[in-house]
Parts: structure tokens; sequence; C-alpha cells
């Protein structure tokens, strides 16, 4: 195979390499955009309902004399559920009050 024929398909592996990272790019901002939609209120809540439900039967008193990794586990990640949830709604706020600022200076005055 001669130099330029290599030359040639090397070109061609990067130029499918980036087309697929690419679309692993789109296809990963679809899946976080298709997470976040679904945590709906509802969701949420019943999510922290079967949370705590479990928690509570797994007996944390003694799990905690034990070590109590899994119950801080928990409490760790339905933190870190919680702050990303609260930062997502102070964004759509945000975006809310930026749209009725916008709504407001449009409208005539009285």
């Amino acid at each position: 195979m001669s130099f330029e024929a290599l030359v040639t398909k090397v070109s061609q592996a990067e130029a499918a390499l980036e087309a697929k990272e690419r679309q692993a790019a789109a296809d990963f901002r679809q899946l976080k955009g298709s997470w976040r939609d679904a945590w709906t209120p509802g969701r949420i809540v019943i999510a922290g309902l079967v949370t705590g439900f479990l928690v509570g039967r797994l007996e944390p008193g003694k799990k905690a004399a034990r070590g109590g990794g899994l119950l801080q586990l928990l409490t760790a990640l339905s933190g870190m559920f919680a702050s990303t949830q609260a930062t997502t709604a102070a964004a759509k706020a945000e975006d809310a009050a930026d749209s009725a600022e916008d709504v407001a200076e449009q409208a005539p005055a009285p």
C-alpha cells in the first residue's frame, strides 16, 4: 500500500471518528434533557417515599453501629439529587423572570 493510500485511509478514519464523537455528544445531550424532563415533582416525591421506606427497613441503627456506609451513601445521593433539582428550578425561575421583564419592557405604558 502506498503512502498516499495510507494517508487517505487515516483521513477517512479520522473523519469517521469525528462523526461518531459528534453523534455521541448529541445522544448525550438528548439523554441529559430527557433525564431532567422525566423528574417531575410527583416522581421526585415517589422516589423519596420509596427511598425513605427502604432506608427505614434497613434498620439504620444497626447499620450505624457497624459503620453505616450505606446510610451515608443514600444521604449523600439524596442531597446531590436535591441540589441538582434546586439548581435546575432556579435556572428556570431566572429564565421566567427574564422573560417577564422583557414582556414588561415591551408593553405600552398606561
